[in-house]
């Protein structure tokens, strides 16, 4: 062996250690947070990893579900196992949008006599931001907040106040309750990262969580990453690689939800349910949010099987149903379902269409 092909070797071990390092810190990190999480929340696997995920991305997550299932109680809890700035913003019909992300003031200087404007900050300035029940203030005040979660920055009388870094909101909204409400337009739904559903619990345990709630026991969760780490780990997992058949997957499979008249291999289950697709948007969210899928299942590449384990919370918020579907009471998850049994990974397998059918069907 010559000393160039033994420097290969060294270096190339070398990256397969670090990956393996990274992916081991990640996972520790999200067991710790789901053992602290699961002192105060019984059960919702799913939705805890799903929350994770999103910050662990630097993404967005906007929780449904119907009254009573902890949906704040489970965001806030999730916050305190982190040891950064937290704020809570109920929304309300008079919420405005200077009452969230913060207004100038005129104040005095006692010595010189001089008035100065000063921004004070609002509750949007902090790490981790809980916008609970964002469908129930004005289309103003939603704006205002999606502005800054895409733009990381408030602007003030022409100043840029940027939001500390990392940043992350987690929206709750009662998916039943229609009255009173402001829905958010598809557009704005597309800004969250994951549309995050949540669901009762088994009857095993609803009991305990009777159990717990009702004694006089209190538990607290205990942070166990900071900031720093926080960072770290979004890079980490910017970092997995995913080869490019993997990624067409992810495109073909977004692409598939495009209803489009002069493309005959739309499968017939999207032009007969579909009024529109998902965008672009959608293709990055499915490719990071597969990297930190894969990371947490202890690989270090993506895998095909990754991009489909998380497809549902990145789609089902990005493509729009039409009354053939609620006549037939067919819903965006049993479409993208469908699409995932159908869309072959390899993309010489033609899709198979009478599977595709009988899965909606």
């Amino acid at each position: 062996m010559t000393d160039e092909t033994h420097d290969m070797n060294k270096e190339t071990t070398g990256s397969h250690s670090d990956a393996s390092s990274s992916t081991a810190f990640v996972k520790d990190s999200f067991d710790r947070i789901r053992n602290e999480v699961h002192k105060v929340i019984v059960g919702q696997e799913e939705v805890l990893e799903q929350a994770t995920l999103s910050m662990f991305c630097g993404g967005h997550a906007v929780v449904e579900g119907v009254p009573g299932l902890a949906k704040t109680l489970l965001i806030s809890t999730l916050a305190k196992t982190l040891s950064l700035g937290f704020s809570r913003i109920q929304f309300t019909p008079d919420l405005m949008p200077s009452d969230m992300t913060g207004t100038e003031v005129i104040e005095e200087d006692k010595t010189t006599g001089t008035r100065n404007l000063r921004f004070v900050k609002g509750p949007i300035f902090s790490n981790v931001v809980l916008a609970d029940e964002i469908n129930r203030t004005p289309p103003k005040t939603q704006a205002a907040l999606l502005e800054a979660m895409q733009e990381r920055q408030v602007t003030a009388g022409g100043v840029r106040h940027p939001l500390p870094s990392p940043f992350f909101v987690l929206a709750t909204q009662n998916p039943i309750e229609q009255e009173g409400t402001y829905p958010l337009p598809e557009a704005q739904l597309d800004r969250f990262m994951f549309n995050i559903r949540i669901k009762y619990p088994t009857e095993e345990q609803e009991l305990e969580i009777i159990k717990q709630t009702t004694s006089g026991t209190q538990v607290e969760p205990v942070p166990v990453l900071d900031a720093e780490q926080c960072l770290l780990i979004q890079q980490m997992i910017r970092d997995v690689p995913i080869a490019d058949h993997v990624a067409q997957y992810a495109i073909r499979l977004i692409r598939a939800t495009r209803v489009r008249s002069d493309d005959p291999d739309i499968p017939k289950v999207v032009k007969d349910y579909l009024s529109w697709g998902a965008g672009p948007r959608a293709s990055q969210f499915l490719v990071i949010a597969a990297k930190a899928k894969a990371i947490l299942s202890g690989t270090t590449h993506v895998m095909p099987s990754h991009i489909q384990s998380i497809a549902l919370p990145v789609l089902r918020h990005r493509i729009i149903t039409n009354f053939n579907a609620e006549a037939d009471g067919v819903h965006t998850d049993d479409i993208i379902t469908a699409l995932l049994e159908s869309i072959p990974v390899d993309s010489s397998d033609p899709p198979e269409q009478k599977r595709l059918d009988s899965v909606v069907n």
